[in-house]
């Protein structure tokens, strides 16, 4: 799945800035690990790695400079193995953050929150304590972020110099030429490269079944006897996982903008249905601004709509905004209009000045900013060796070269954008695992909670529906005819009821609700500063 934030377009949400936030033959079908793990050498240095965690703790106090988080939020580290077939051996530290909840009556834990990715850091989650839809489930829970194994302070994988991946302008052409190709073919190669040289034997233990250890680690550490935790888009995948391999020790558990958890369709498959559903939505928004075509002046119809959005992005291949804004920044940029729609007026408003010979606004949405480079340079390298890892990849270009092709000639707006990013898995130098197949046996869950937006692109409906098949006893509320991604404290009420009373009660509805769709957004021109607040996932 492709992660939002890896594009290095920062949202400031607010007054919180959240940043997100063996080789098999070509065409080979993955066949599932099940439960079988529980016997493994991993499933034992989980276990001892865990018994150590619950003795030792975590030692919480100030949080650094760097990760932005005042008091009374504190932050402190978890020892986690590198490799759990070798507990005894090296170690690496998780960064962790908590707000503790101040009515200590009535307390229910720990409330752990991924979002995603996967190469996302949730540090900043005890921030949403100051958010009115999160003020009662942080008088019940302790907020508790951290940030994954290989993001952020967390043992950082890095691939290329992040200058290097911050390049810009870059092109983007929507129906690559063969030239082009064989260019993106040789960056994928030293890319992959890159990652083998920086992390060298360590990098076949970025995974998401390591993943999971570590968030069992995670709550040995913080004394739980049971996992509270919500996962959004990728974090709904390895939550899955965990509801696997450790059913006894979940109490809480909600998905929300589920990857579809179906072996056959990670992680290659699911990328092609992600970029089929962005057509979709991006549609969606290409509709709204010809609706409000009085304010924004770009075609009264989609496809008017389409053809404006094309000739910037011609004029942008030869003249970049700023020299800085060229095809592959626009994409970037317009990329956020299928995860979001409390973007699409910032968006419309910038394409609509450009337009109007004021390119000021599109360079200050879309020209990438130096000092997120890093960052970004560190989720992009973390997502590439996690998907990489996860599964079998086509190894042959020639596969994805026709499954791309035939795909973008019905949804171009995003399917090869897509495939450049993930292809490096095709030239993966470690050996790669087979996914688990998540399902749990009825009875062994206690009621877990899925939530869905109908039109999410980044998580087509279908795995929320995939996975509440694999979870007897899960219950899913779908926000119908709306397309954010991560819909959990945004701006649907009636999903933050069914959230709300979930978290405090453990009362679900009895198999599926639906809510409404939340407000569209309102036509009027913003900065690109004053966005609601909301946790956005990542995928």
């Amino acid at each position: 799945m492709r992660a939002l934030a890896l594009y290095g377009a920062a949202t400031t949400l607010g007054s919180l800035v959240l940043t997100a936030l063996a080789a098999a033959p070509a065409g080979s079908v993955n066949t599932p690990l099940t439960p079988a793990l529980h016997g493994s050498p991993e499933a034992h240095g989980t276990q001892l790695a865990a018994e150590r965690a619950r003795k030792s703790g975590v030692r919480f106090g100030p949080c650094p400079a760097s990760e932005s988080l005042p008091a009374p939020i504190r932050c402190g580290t978890v020892k986690v193995p590198l490799d759990y077939a070798a507990p005894d051996g090296k170690q690496i530290d998780l960064t962790v953050s908590r707000l503790t909840t101040t009515q200590r009556a009535g307390r229910q834990g720990a409330l752990v929150y991924n979002p995603g990715g996967p190469g996302a850091s949730s540090m900043y989650f005890p921030l949403v304590a100051g958010l009115a839809e999160w003020k009662k489930i942080a008088a019940a829970y302790d907020l508790v972020g951290y940030s994954p194994r290989g993001v952020g302070r967390s043992a950082p994988l890095s691939c290329m110099d992040p200058e290097d991946f911050a390049q810009a302008p870059t092109q983007s052409p929507v129906h690559p030429s063969d030239s082009y190709k064989k260019e993106r073919i040789a960056r994928a190669k030293t890319y992959a490269q890159g990652c083998a040289r920086n992390a060298g034997p360590a990098l076949r233990h970025y995974t998401s079944l390591n993943n999971v250890r570590d968030l069992e680690v995670l709550r040995a550490a913080l004394a739980e006897p049971k996992l509270n935790f919500v996962g959004a888009s990728y974090g709904t995948y390895f939550g899955g996982v965990y509801a696997t391999l450790f059913p006894s020790h979940v109490r809480r558990m909600v998905f929300d903008s589920v990857v579809n958890p179906d072996p056959s369709r990670i992680w290659y498959r699911n990328n092609l249905d992600q970029s089929a559903a962005f057509e979709s939505r991006w549609a969606d928004f290409r509709t709204w601004v010809a609706k409000h075509d009085k304010t924004y002046g770009l075609g009264d119809t989609a496809d008017a709509v389409a053809h404006s959005y094309a000739k910037v992005r011609a004029e942008l291949s030869v003249r970049p905004a700023g020299g800085k804004v060229g095809p592959g920044q626009l994409q970037a940029a317009y990329l956020q209009t299928g995860y979001y729609d409390e973007v699409w007026a910032t968006r419309a408003s910038a394409l609509s000045a450009y337009v109007k010979g004021n390119p000021a606004p599109l360079i200050e949405q879309a020209a990438p900013r130096p000092e997120n480079a890093r960052a970004n340079e560190n989720g992009n390298a973390v997502y590439t060796a996690v998907e990489c890892n996860d599964a079998t990849w086509p190894t042959d270009f020639r596969t994805w070269d026709r499954d791309n092709s035939q795909l973008a000639e019905r949804a171009p707006f995003e399917t090869w954008d897509n495939a450049w990013m993930n292809l490096p898995c095709a030239y993966w130098p470690a050996p790669r695992q087979q996914p688990v197949d998540v399902r749990a046996e009825r009875g062994a869950l206690p009621p877990t909670l899925i939530l869905a937006a109908e039109r999410d692109a980044a998580t087509p409906y279908q795995g929320a529906l995939e996975l509440q098949e694999r979870l007897p006893g899960a219950a899913l509320v779908t926000e119908r005819d709306a397309g954010t991604h991560g819909i959990g404290g945004g701006p649907n009420a009636c999903v933050n009821k069914h959230l709300e009373t979930y978290l405090l009660t453990g009362k679900t509805p009895v198999r599926r609700a639906s809510c409404a769709p939340h407000q569209e957004p309102n036509p009027v021109s913003l900065d690109g500063r004053a966005l609601p607040k909301r946790i956005p996932a990542a995928v």
